[in-house]
């Protein structure tokens, strides 16, 4: 049985990812919807240190090691790739894979920011506006997504801001990105070609590539097809041909 263990992106919490657990544990696999601090239900906890991306690292890791989960496949989504591809080298032997949706990947020394750097100084400023957090976005960010109305509407009554110094705070790695057994599930609709960081590292024999047709938000606009692509990335190592998109 495969423990999965999902992380979703900037200003979501455990609840993005009502539609995708039930086909999981359908399939008989145990399932663990995370929220990060800060975020959603836990946007009012208090911490004993503010809340950088290591907390998010550390999130994760703990849980995995709270829960003494085992075969345990990681799925980070969007911002969340950066702590879960952290977390996956920390956990060591209790990881079989990790999955990356549509998501930024960690580059040691490097922050989610440094992937934006035409933009970077306007986020920082609306940081710094919002009393340190991300504020969210507007419904008509998430238009040509691939969403419906209500799904938008979902997204939007959904999100809470999103504390800052996590996308600022630099990744740390231990060795190599590319040793680590993964897929990396591309969203057409958001971008049809994976960043540089990610075609680099799909290089290496131990990731593969799955496309999708649809946007960024996948667990809201193809819950069922992104269940069915993360289940056979747990299965048999995940052996899915790059070039066959899934998600129509």
């Amino acid at each position: 049985m495969t423990r999965f263990v999902l992380v979703a992106g900037a200003r979501l919490g455990s609840w993005a990812w009502d539609e995708v657990v039930p086909d999981l544990r359908a399939a008989g696999h145990d399932t663990h919807a995370l929220t990060l601090s800060g975020l959603a239900d836990r946007r009012h906890e208090r911490l004993d240190a503010p809340i950088g991306q290591q907390t998010h690292v550390r999130d994760i890791v703990d849980a995995v090691e709270r829960l003494d989960l085992r075969d345990v496949v990681l799925v980070g989504h969007s911002y969340s790739g950066i702590p879960v591809g952290q977390a996956a080298e920390r956990i060591g032997d209790r990881l079989t894979r990790v999955v990356f949706v549509d998501s930024n990947v960690p580059v040691d020394g490097g922050s989610f920011l440094s992937a934006w750097p035409e933009g970077r100084a306007e986020v920082e400023a609306s940081i710094a506006e919002n009393g340190g957090f991300w504020p969210v976005v507007a419904a008509d960010q998430y238009d040509g997504q691939g969403l419906t109305d209500e799904q938008i509407a979902r997204i939007v009554s959904g999100t809470t801001p999103h504390p800052g110094a996590t996308l600022t705070e630099p990744a740390r790695l231990d060795g190599p990105l590319d040793d680590l057994p993964a897929t990396y599930v591309k969203c057409l609709l958001d971008w049809p070609e994976p960043s540089p960081d990610v075609a680099e590292l799909l290089k290496s024999e131990h990731w593969r590539l799955v496309e999708m047709d649809t946007g960024h938000w996948p667990m809201f606009s193809q819950p069922h097809e992104l269940a069915r692509i993360l289940l056979r990335a747990a299965a048999a190592g995940g052996e899915q041909p790059p070039e066959q998109p899934l998600g129509q």
